[in-house]
């Protein structure tokens, strides 16, 4: 188990910092040695956040901060990197105390996610950059995909793929109209719709979705085929 763990995650299996990032610290007291995975877990904490916000942002190139900012959070969050762990049966390496085994910590959700990003800090430190970089993808893959498929992928974004994937130009945007309270302020913006899109207005609202007359999701702006 640990072998599939380890190659998963591009750690050899003689990585010097492997067991200390599996090793829980009511283990380390009943064992009384000072090696566990806090340390570490603090560590990859912010690998972790780095990663993916390098990421979010080579993604979502038109994504504004306060979306990156939600989009990070939905991905690293302890829930996330926990489903993370039990896809993988990260619990049946994990060294735990006989009385937080006993307590069913080996499950726990924290547990499960301080190894998860103690793990990212092993790689960091006994593999390099590179290899936490394409280790945190691969455990942020499905929420990832999850993101994209929701609709969370903001209309900007998509507008300009979908124009450099037919050779047309980027678009300019022309602000007509900002509206609603602070806490909830929306934009609605315009860009000239190319010729291979169809004529008039493309139009795109920021920060909102709704559902199109065909009964299926549309994020704000981005007009489906059933219209």
């Amino acid at each position: 188990m640990i072998e599939r763990l380890a190659e998963l995650l591009g750690l050899p299996l003689d990585a010097p910092h492997l067991e200390e990032a599996l090793t829980h610290p009511s283990f380390a007291n009943e064992q009384r040695t000072s090696r566990h995975n806090q340390r570490l877990e603090f560590l990859g904490d912010s690998v972790l956040g780095f990663c993916v916000s390098e990421l979010l942002c080579a993604r979502f190139a038109l994504a504004d901060e306060g979306a990156l900012t939600r989009m990070r959070a939905q991905l690293v969050n302890a829930e996330a990197l926990a489903a993370w762990a039990r896809k993988e049966e990260l619990a049946q390496v994990l060294h735990l105390g006989r009385g937080a085994s006993a307590a069913g910590l080996r499950d726990s959700t924290n547990v499960l996610a301080d190894a998860v990003e103690a793990l990212i800090a092993a790689v960091y430190l006994d593999v390099g950059l590179e290899a936490a970089r394409v280790a945190c993808e691969r455990i942020v893959a499905d929420e990832l995909q999850a993101l994209e498929s929701d609709g969370t992928r903001d209309p900007k974004s998509e507008l300009q793929e979908r124009l450099q994937a037919i050779g047309g130009e980027a678009p300019t945007y022309e602000l007509i109209e900002t509206g609603g309270r602070a806490q909830a302020l929306v934009q609605s913006r315009r860009a000239p719709r190319p010729a291979a899109l169809g004529r008039g207005l493309w139009a795109l609202e920021a920060r909102r979705r709704t559902r199109c007359r065909g009964g299926c999701p549309a994020t704000a702006g981005l007009n489906c085929r059933s219209r």
